[in-house]
Parts: C-alpha cells; sequence; structure tokens
C-alpha cells in the first residue's frame, strides 16, 4: 500500500518543481481532462544527468509511452518507470512549445513550456541549456506510415492519471501546458494535481 505524503493543484499554465526521492512515487492526475503535461526529470544528485528521449524510445521499442516503459537517462539509468496509467500512450517527440516555436508556428509569441521550465529551473541553477526534449503526459502525437506527424486534440478524460516510481533521487519539472494555438490542451487549459507517495 502505497501512502500519500504530499498533493497540490497546479494552476492552468503553471511551472511546478520538486525532488521526488528514490523509491517514491510520483501521481499526475489530469483533472478536467484534455490537458496537456509537459515533464523534465534530473538526477537530484548530479543534475547533468538528465532524461533523455532517444534511450527511452530505443529501450521502449516505441513512441508512446505506457505502463513498464521506463524514463532513461543520457547516461542510459533509470529515472522514473511508469507503474500505473489509465491514458495510455504519452508523446515522447513533440517536444514542449515556446514564445519562439509560438511565433515560428503560429506568428504569434505567446509563452509557453520552455518560459515555465526555465522559471522552475531557476531556483537550482538550471538554465535554457538544461532543457532537452521532454515527455508530454496525456498528448499524442500520431505518426504516419510516411513520417507525417501532428499534435492531436487532447482525448484524456477527467482523473486520468500516471504513476512513475523514482529509481533514483529526482528533480521532477512540470509545465502544466499554457498552449491556446495547437488542440493538445482542446484550445482550453486546466488546472491538474500532483500526489507524491511512499
Amino acid at each position: 500500500m502505497m501512502r500519500e505524503i504530499h498533493r497540490e493543484t497546479i494552476a492552468p499554465g503553471a511551472p511546478w518543481s520538486r525532488i521526488i526521492a528514490e523509491g517514491q512515487t510520483l501521481r499526475i492526475i489530469d483533472s478536467n481532462g484534455q490537458q496537456a503535461v509537459d515533464f523534465l526529470c534530473y538526477n537530484a544528485r548530479d543534475f547533468s544527468e538528465r532524461y533523455h528521449a532517444p534511450n527511452t524510445i530505443k529501450k521502449a521499442g516505441h513512441i508512446l509511452l505506457t505502463v513498464g516503459d521506463v524514463l532513461y537517462s543520457d547516461r542510459a539509468r533509470p529515472l522514473f518507470t511508469i507503474t500505473a496509467d489509465t491514458f495510455g500512450g504519452h508523446d515522447t517527440i513533440g517536444g514542449c512549445c515556446s514564445a519562439p516555436s509560438n511565433g515560428m508556428l503560429y506568428g504569434i509569441h505567446n509563452p509557453g513550456c520552455r518560459e515555465n521550465f526555465l522559471a522552475a529551473l531557476e531556483p537550482y541553477g538550471l538554465g535554457w541549456r538544461d532543457i532537452v526534449p521532454n515527455v508530454n503526459w496525456f498528448m499524442t502525437v500520431p505518426v504516419g506510415t510516411a513520417g507525417d506527424a501532428a499534435i492531436a486534440l487532447g482525448s484524456s478524460r477527467a482523473g486520468d492519471h500516471v504513476d512513475i516510481r523514482a529509481g533514483m533521487d529526482v528533480l521532477a519539472v512540470i509545465s502544466n501546458c499554457p498552449q491556446v494555438l495547437n488542440p493538445c490542451n482542446n484550445f482550453n487549459p486546466t488546472a491538474i494535481e500532483v500526489a507524491v507517495f511512499e
């Protein structure tokens, strides 16, 4: 049985970070549904070791993550393991939105997840160069047989959640995505919850 030791709400479009100790489980809850959640993680004892999408995808053998898949570091060590998932098929290739990318894609320089990541990482002495391609919980990027890809309309349901268990002490960083220019949030960012269990 897991014992809950922390719970909080993350406002629409807001950043969040917390150290998750080895063996603890972080639950990310899509409270209202159709909300993309951008996610980064780092070895809390050595921030130079961080999430690595290629290692994660190569070991999983697929680009959409679910139960049993592991978020690997750039040193090929487990940062988190997905232990429960009511959504299934979380994105590994779409990366994070940002003011520059919103300008490039949509002609509007709205702040995005990169700016949230920068705010969440600043207290740890981390910055622009420390942001790598991230996981997008509750977001799908279908890839066609010819390699074409596009961000799909958010399809998670209210209350969908994913549980990830830390394989070491990990700095977990969230941007509760503020995107309103593509369909990942159904053009309506909403609050999420996070809970920590041991």
